[in-house]
């Protein structure tokens, strides 16, 4: 009887459909946790309708829900005080991670005098750098959101001048007793000042002493800033470019803040007496989120505006890092990227790692504090502070920081 070999190479072919199909249904049982993300099937992000809350039960990976929902806890003050004649000036320096203080120290001040509070400028790190209010953040929002507390204008007045305006420098969370006794003897002396706040410590930690200037610098500090349209815009862009990159983790995504030109500095080359880093390099990160669960196909965004080759250690391990170039809209990298300043740039940096899944901060200081501020007054507590890891199974809510896991933040003095 003769063979049909039409029938042979048929039956072949049969076999080895079966053989794939059994591989393949092995390997989405069994691929470790390292390679296997919640929501990593093949819907598009558009046609993912599971919930975070679904994976995150379904599921052991490091992603998390957002934390519980917080309301305003503080109230606009009731109380009129004394209206002055006087104008605090001030400018907004360094980047938002300082602005969010500048603002709140200087309502303090003008809510106190009863001045009135003039609008400030932008200031950038390199001489010549120089932002009117409008162009970052969104003028109307800030006057509405100050009705009633203090007075609020545009434009400094033409009468104004070096005689009649006085240089005073406040401490960062300035308190009514330093106003009284700094302050206001020289604004009531040259009728005008131009304040300047300094920072004597990095300290965002709450604190359980009260004061009636809690709730101004409550409102201040988490009730008056929003950004322009066009630069939320950018942001919002680039955030869904993210969560779009990161199907096969249900669109999230991590941002660490990890910038090159800061680990290089003095501060950043060790740890201090306590054993406690203040800053990660790219390879220590790497490892870090590696060990607490995150798998190569994790979507992570850096803060680092140019690529260095210090950063290739992460994206070896993590292929689908980025940093802003990537994946800001092509038609506004010439606005936001390549001008000669750098504001913008780390307004894009705050507001992407505001808005991430998990934040990781890399480096210690202010705009991680921040950020963490930021978050938790929007529930996205998720935030992961690195260190060297030993175990190979450690959980990712070890590291969780304990602005949130001690809930001693000054967002939880003014959020509840």
């Amino acid at each position: 009887m003769g063979v049909d070999l039409r029938q042979v190479v048929a039956g072949i072919l049969t076999l080895a459909m079966f053989v794939m199909l059994g591989n393949m249904i092995k390997r989405d049982h069994f691929d470790s946790v390292e390679e296997k993300f919640p929501g990593s099937g093949r819907d598009t992000l558009e046609n993912a309708k599971i919930s975070k809350e679904g994976l995150s039960k379904k599921n052991s990976g490091p992603w998390k829900d957002d934390g519980q929902e917080l309301k305003p806890c503080w109230s606009k003050p009731s109380e009129d005080v004394e209206q002055t004649e006087g104008y605090v000036l001030f400018s907004l320096t360094n980047g938002p991670e300082y602005h969010v203080s500048q603002i709140a120290d200087a309502v303090v001040v003008a809510r106190y005098l009863g001045a009135t509070l003039v609008l400030p400028d932008i200031r950038g790190t390199k001489p010549g750098d120089e932002r009117n209010f409008e162009e970052i953040y969104d003028v109307e929002k800030f006057i509405s959101s100050l009705d009633g507390v203090v007075r609020v204008a545009k434009e400094r007045p033409g009468k104004l001048s070096t005689r009649n305006l006085a240089a005073v420098k406040v401490p960062n969370r300035v308190t009514e007793d330093y106003i009284v006794e700094h302050v206001e003897p020289i604004y009531r002396s040259k009728g005008n000042i131009r304040l300047a706040t300094y920072f004597p410590s990095v300290n965002m930690k709450r604190i359980e002493r009260k004061s009636s200037s809690d709730s101004v610098a409550c409102l201040a500090m988490f009730g008056t800033l929003e950004l322009q349209p066009e630069i939320n815009e950018v942001v919002d862009s680039m955030v869904e470019r993210l969560r779009t990159l990161s199907r096969k983790s249900n669109g999230q995504f991590v941002a660490v803040d990890l910038r090159v030109e800061i680990l290089e500095q003095n501060g950043c080359q060790g740890g201090d007496e306590s054993g406690t880093k203040s800053c990660y390099n790219a390879q220590e990160v790497a490892s870090f989120l590696r060990k607490v669960g995150f798998g190569k196909g994790t979507t992570i965004y850096l803060t680092e505006s140019k690529w260095d080759s210090s950063l290739d250690a992460l994206k070896d391990i993590f292929p689908k890092t980025y940093i802003k170039d990537g994946i800001i809209p092509a038609d506004k990298k010439s606005k936001f990227l390549d001008s000669e300043g750098s504001e913008f740039e780390k307004i894009i940096d705050f507001y992407v790692c505001s808005q991430s899944d998990v934040f990781v901060p890399a480096i210690s200081g202010l705009f991680y504090a921040n950020v963490a501020g930021k978050r938790i007054a929007s529930s996205k507590t998720q935030i992961l502070v690195p260190t060297d890891i030993s175990d190979s199974s450690a959980s990712a809510s070890n590291f969780i920081t304990h602005y949130v896991s001690k809930k001693n933040h000054l967002a939880y003095s003014c959020l509840c």
